[in-house]
């Protein structure tokens, strides 16, 4: 058995071996039967013999061809210890060892393929969950049509217990939608008319009518089954790491056969010691670990897509954070309205500044609107709007000329002095400055005790990278509980903070969620995305994919990847140890080798089970 792994299509590559397996284990099972009854019953033991060694040598040869295929592709296996062990059972009479072998042999692959397909279902499920229709209104009736035929714009119904189709926006109605599927966050969410809803949750129990805003090809589901598809494509590095542990195992298990041989004279302690160095399942249950713990992060709403990135998250020392929208919430809100002029209030500088922003799409225009919709302020007529992209916008009012914005946009003749150290719009009537206001940026609530986790976690080396000014950002890392903060940085900069961690401060794990930081994320040893919304650059190239916006699950990967990382290294050395002392027990002669073939295929079995530890 060698390591094998179908990037096409890991899943299938997983069900037809476990078929094909299960399939020689049948056919091996009837002849054992066959042998069994010429032998003991019909007193034939040439039969018996010829059986057996006739199915140990087809077998034999196939393995060997497999084995050649792998050392051509660059990896070792412990091929040919299996097939020397069925070779040289067969040449000293030990036939019926020969056969248990080729039954624990075959029976382990089994094993070990039906592990994996557990330890990957949950990764499988969201494949099969994928929402594949949708109820469209047309003409006033509803049709049924395919959800890859959805447009951007149709009204759709949706049925109680039925699956948001794409993403889009509730027109009618309200009720409970379940997004555990995206999020891994059990409790249903409230939704209303003007609430978003994702493609692939679950509704409630009551009909709502939404406004498809996506084609399913862009909407949420189908971006978390692409990511999910790219996790299983990926092999681990340390699924080749255990492989190559089969090199040196192969040359100590003939070093002791050798020796037994020769110091007893007897062939048969060479056959005896073989039959108990055949670890393949042993080996494999790496992978199976690795699998199993992308599967528990899963489960929590973390996409981890490939195993090499559990090893270099479970040996993180250095994390940084983005912190718009990583370690804040990334939606402003208004801090301090001030009048620099006593004909206006603060009421009277918020009414115009909302007054000229209410159409505008600029997220401090948002927060402007949201504020004076909470304070119940009536807009005024400003005419002739027009707006100047990145500085601010301008109209009129009572044939004034009003202008908010940046200080340099609304004031023709600022003076330096005047500008305000904070994220902040600026409003001017007839280039006289009357007032601003300042915002502020909440820090996610979660994100003081995810500090405090990961310093349990003995990672203390936490830093931020911002471009936002200095003194904001030394704020918000000094409420977080991050010590280290860079800020006023551009992409290019952040790479090359990255690029310059000393190498005893690697690996460097980068957290944001924007596309600026998608080349951070590029260049770290691990790029974590914050929230896979939409196609962002940020999720798409990243490693892992935190599905919710919630901070504590970068505490909660490390936790995963160290104990998916010590379930593997247990699994594997748990074999080779025991397979080690095996060898020595039977270098003496004390053990049989049938019953040596039964021991050691117990230990294998029990090596692949412990590894479905590392699913949770």
């Amino acid at each position: 058995m060698y390591i094998k792994y179908n990037t096409d299509s890991y899943i299938l590559t997983q069900l037809e071996d476990y078929m094909k397996n299960i399939t020689k284990l049948w056919i091996i099972l009837s002849v054992s039967l066959i042998a069994l009854i010429s032998q003991f019953i019909f007193d034939n033991a040439f039969v018996a013999r010829f059986i057996i060694s006739t199915v140990g040598i087809l077998v034999s040869i196939s393995m060997f061809i497999g084995m050649v295929k792998t050392l051509k592709s660059g990896k070792y296996g412990v091929d040919l210890l299996a097939i020397t062990a069925i070779i040289a059972t067969l040449i000293v009479g030990e036939y019926w060892a020969s056969l248990v072998v080729l039954i624990m042999l075959v029976g382990g692959d089994s094993l070990e393929d039906y592990a994996a397909g557990k330890a990957n279902k949950d990764l499988k499920a969201l494949l099969d969950n994928s929402p594949d229709h949708a109820h469209r209104i047309e003409n006033g009736k509803i049709t049924d049509i395919n959800s890859n035929q959805v447009k951007i714009g149709d009204i759709l119904v949706v049925k109680p217990g039925e699956l948001v189709p794409v993403d889009s926006q509730i027109i009618e109605g309200a009720g409970l939608v379940n997004e555990s599927s995206l999020t891994g966050e059990s409790k249903p969410i409230e939704k209303k008319v003007n609430d978003m809803v994702m493609s692939g949750t679950l509704n409630g129990d009551s009909l709502i009518k939404v406004k498809a805003l996506k084609l399913a090809q862009n909407s949420q589901y189908q971006k978390l089954v692409n990511l999910v598809k790219q996790a299983e494509k990926a092999p681990s590095n340390f699924v080749r790491m255990a492989d190559r542990y089969a090199l040196p195992f192969t040359i100590v298990a003939y070093l002791i056969a050798g020796l037994a041989w020769f110091i007893s004279k007897d062939p048969v302690r060479f056959a005896e010691v073989l039959v108990v160095a055949s670890p393949c399942p042993l080996i494999l249950a790496a992978p199976v670990a690795m699998v199993a713990g992308m599967s528990r992060a899963s489960r929590a709403g973390i996409i981890v897509k490939s195993g090499n990135v559990l090893e270099k998250l479970a040996t993180a020392k250095t994390i940084a954070f983005d912190k718009t929208g990583t370690i804040t919430k990334g939606n402003l809100k208004v801090n301090k309205i001030v009048s620099l002029d006593s004909h206006y209030s603060s009421t009277d500088i918020l009414k115009l500044v909302m007054s000229a922003e209410q159409n505008s799409n600029h997220i401090l225009a948002r927060s402007v609107m949201e504020c004076a919709k909470q304070r119940k302020i009536n807009p005024l007529k400003i005419s002739n709007l027009k707006e100047s992209v990145g500085n601010g916008i301008q109209g009129k009012y009572q044939n004034q000329l009003i202008k908010v914005g940046k200080l340099s946009y609304v004031k023709s003749d600022c003076d330096p002095s005047q500008r305000v150290d904070a994220t902040c719009v600026y409003i001017s009537i007839d280039n006289k400055l009357i007032g601003y206001i300042t915002f502020e940026d909440e820090i996610r609530p979660e994100a003081i005790s995810t500090m405090r986790s990961l310093k349990k976690l003995n990672i203390n080396n936490l830093e931020m990278l911002t471009g936002d000014k200095k003194t904001i950002a030394a704020h918000i890392a000094q409420e977080a509980g991050i010590t280290k903060v860079k800020a006023e940085l551009l992409p290019a900069d952040k790479i090359n903070v990255i690029k310059t961690t000393p190498a005893n401060l690697r690996p460097v794990v980068m957290v944001g969620d924007g596309i600026n930081d998608a080349p951070a994320l590029t260049t770290a040893d691990v790029g974590i995305a914050m929230g896979a919304h939409g196609a962002t650059a940020a999720s798409e190239t990243a490693d892992i994919v935190i599905l919710k916006d919630d901070l504590s699950k970068v505490s909660h990967s490390i936790k995963i990847a160290r104990d998916t990382m010590k379930i593997s290294k247990q699994s594997v050395l748990i074999g080779i140890i025991i397979c080690v002392g095996l060898m020595l027990i039977a270098s003496t002669g004390i053990l049989p080798a049938i019953f040596g073939a039964l021991c050691q295929e117990i230990v294998d079995t029990v090596s692949i089970l412990w590894s479905l530890k590392a699913r949770g």
